[in-house]
Formats: C-alpha cells, sequence, structure tokens
C-alpha cells in the first residue's frame, strides 16, 4: 500500500512541478514571424527577443488557462491529501480521496492542453506556414501522464475491505 502511495506521491509531485512550468513558461508554440523565430505561451507572446502580453483575449486563451490553473490546483490538494495519509486513522477515505483528486487533475489539464491543441492546429497551423508546438507544450502532456498516473496509484492503494474478503471465501 504504501509503496504505490509512494510512487503516487512522486509523480503527483513531478507532474504538479512540470504542470506549472508548462504553465507559466511562453513555449507552447512556435513560429516565423516576418522572419523572426517566435514563441508563445499561455499568457505571452515572444518576437525576437521581445515579449508582449497577449492583447487579444480569446476564448480558447481562458480556457486553456483556467483549465490548467484548476489542474495545478487540483494536483495540489491531492498532494496534500496523500501526505495526510502517513498521519491519519483514515487511510483508505484519503487515499481514495488523494486518487480520485489527481485523476481530476489530470482531466482539468488534459482538457487545457487539448482545447489549446484543436485550436492552434485549426487555426495558427493555416497562418503559419513554419510553426510547431515546443517544449512548454510537450512538459504539459507529461504532466498530464504524471498526474493521472499518480492518481491510478493512489486508486490501486485503497485497501481491500475486510468483510467482502471474508464473505467470499465462506462462500467459495
Amino acid at each position: 500500500m504504501f509503496n504505490l502511495m509512494g510512487g503516487g506521491l512522486l509523480c503527483a509531485a513531478s507532474g504538479l512541478v512540470l504542470l506549472i512550468v508548462a504553465t507559466a513558461t511562453d513555449f507552447w508554440m512556435q513560429y516565423r514571424y516576418s522572419g523572426n523565430l517566435s514563441n508563445q505561451g499561455l499568457w505571452r507572446f515572444c518576437v525576437g527577443n521581445k515579449c508582449h502580453p497577449h492583447t487579444i483575449t480569446l476564448a480558447f486563451w481562458d480556457a486553456t488557462r483556467a483549465f490548467m490553473l484548476l489542474s495545478i490546483l487540483s494536483s495540489f490538494a491531492g498532494i496534500v491529501l496523500g501526505l495526510t495519509i502517513y498521519s491519519s486513522s483514515a487511510r483508505s477515505t484519503r487515499t481514495r480521496s488523494a486518487g480520485i483528486t489527481l485523476l481530476i487533475a489530470g482531466l482539468f489539464a488534459l482538457l487545457g492542453i487539448s482545447v489549446y491543441t484543436g485550436v492552434t492546429v485549426s487555426f495558427y497551423g493555416k497562418r503559419y506556414a513554419e510553426w510547431r508546438f515546443s517544449w512548454s507544450y510537450i512538459l504539459g502532456w507529461i504532466a498530464v501522464i504524471l498526474t493521472i498516473s499518480a492518481g491510478v496509484f493512489h486508486i490501486c492503494a485503497v485497501p481491500r475491505n475486510s468483510s467482502s474478503d471474508g464473505s467470499d471465501v465462506a462462500s467459495g
């Protein structure tokens, strides 16, 4: 039980760090604009060495930002719940709650990155001839995998109910 929870906490902490880095950095997409290599993140875009905040707020920016921030908050809450398992008497309830919270965090990040992917491919992919997803975006996908894995580890660490194990033996 504790091995799975320890692995889950390690995945969750790594996923949280990657979620924060991916959300905060400006390298979700790189493209050529007026001959310069440019990049953009969720909060601003950079042309050459000058960065500017996004001046036009589009719904997909807001949706992606909101989902990523909700994912960070949920992941943090899942880690806190996971840490309280070691000092609490209600271990199975908290383990299950931590797992569900981390799965929700992974779902939020998955939704945010999926919204960004859909809009980027359909809109920016047609607008710029040379473009690609960059390292912040890739870190976001790795964080999704780590956070969902952390949730699965925690849910698998929930001990089975002893009364149901006894009834299976008695009936068999």
